[in-house]
């Protein structure tokens, strides 16, 4: 039975825990708190982020994380992803030599405009055939409930892909491989900042044209991006960019989806923050994806009105008037 450990509890983590388990994995979820390790353990639930949904007996929990790593072959890491490095930096000693880590987190870090997979292998100096990626349309409650659903495995190395997907094959969710890591990531990371601008508009009741629109035009910028970094075109047509696009700004359980329409009523971003209780990665995110953007000389428009309205207070009928005053161009330009 193959070993896994997550590293993580929040629903994302607890869901795919539960997936590994339905692959027939054995799966030991790491928490910070006692009483989230307890309730797992002894009521095979998660009562703080997946309540009602059982959870496989082979899925335990611990506050150790030593305990989670033994003998390990999958190391999954799906906490925020500005945490990201502190955390790893105390976990990394405690890996196996052929441990592959797998990481589930979709942001950009802030300052080093670093993605997950390469801090990964910065801090926990690993080569990058033993980091892996985990995207996709991935909403954790419709997986909880088992409902079908699709993801790419990405790895420089297509056998590690291969295991990794062999791993979390289950009737319901069924994983694709990938080698254009780059790609899949920046799918991943930038999908959330075109959803905080798609929930913006529809917070501000702007119509399905707009909203299509921005989604559009926002897979146009991370293709560009992508192109920009040596990313494959073909990986933004596929799930790891218009899937997991179009999962998270149409869906109501997206949380970047759900904090920008909360913007777009009009609410503060302090009270947009204190009515979100689970991380919404593009809210930090959009800013290291700009400066990104900035580094490799990419123009990206929507990403950088999400930045105005987000960071700098910009009124977001402001911002609208400014983006769609912007000079008209070819439509590939």
């Amino acid at each position: 039975m193959t070993r896994c450990a997550v590293y993580g509890t929040g629903s994302w983590g607890t869901a795919f825990a539960m997936v590994l388990a339905d692959a027939g994995c054995e799966v030991t979820l790491w928490a910070r708190r006692p009483d989230l390790v307890e309730a797992i353990n002894t009521t095979h639930t998660n009562p703080d982020y997946l309540p009602g949904v059982d959870l496989p007996k082979s899925v335990t929990a611990t506050t150790d994380p030593a305990e989670a790593a033994e003998g390990a072959e999958f190391a999954v890491l799906t906490v925020p992803s500005q945490t990201l490095r502190g955390n790893l930096a105390r976990w990394a000693p405690l890996f196996d030599t052929g441990t592959v880590l797998v990481s589930l987190m979709k942001g950009v870090e802030l300052g080093t405009a670093k993605r997950m997979s390469e801090v990964v292998a910065e801090v926990a100096e690993v080569p990058e055939s033993r980091v892996a990626v985990l995207t996709g349309p991935n909403l954790a409650r419709e997986i909880a409930a088992r409902q079908p659903a699709a993801a790419v495995v990405a790895c420089t190395d297509a056998g590690v892909a291969e295991r990794l997907q062999a791993a979390c094959h289950t009737p319901y969710f069924r994983p694709y491989t990938n080698t254009d890591v780059v790609g899949c990531e920046l799918g991943g990371a930038v999908k959330n900042v075109i959803a905080l601008a798609v929930g913006i508009a529809d917070g501000m009741k702007l119509g399905d044209n707009a909203k299509a629109s921005l989604l559009t035009r926002g897979l146009a910028e991370t293709t560009r991006l992508g192109l920009a970094m040596g990313a494959d075109a073909h990986t933004f047509a596929g799930l790891a960019g218009m899937g997991d696009l179009v999962a998270t700004c149409s869906s109501p359980l997206s949380r970047n989806n759900t904090f920008g329409r909360n913007l777009g009523r009009g609410m503060t971003l302090e009270e947009t923050v204190a009515a979100t209780r689970q991380t919404a990665e593009g809210v930090k995110s959009c800013e290291s994806v700009l400066d990104l953007a900035r580094r490799h000389g990419v123009d990206m428009p929507i990403t950088e009105t999400v930045v105005e309205i987000v960071h700098d207070g910009k009124p977001p009928l402001v911002a609208l008037k400014d983006l769609m005053g912007r000079s008209a161009k070819p439509e590939r330009h």
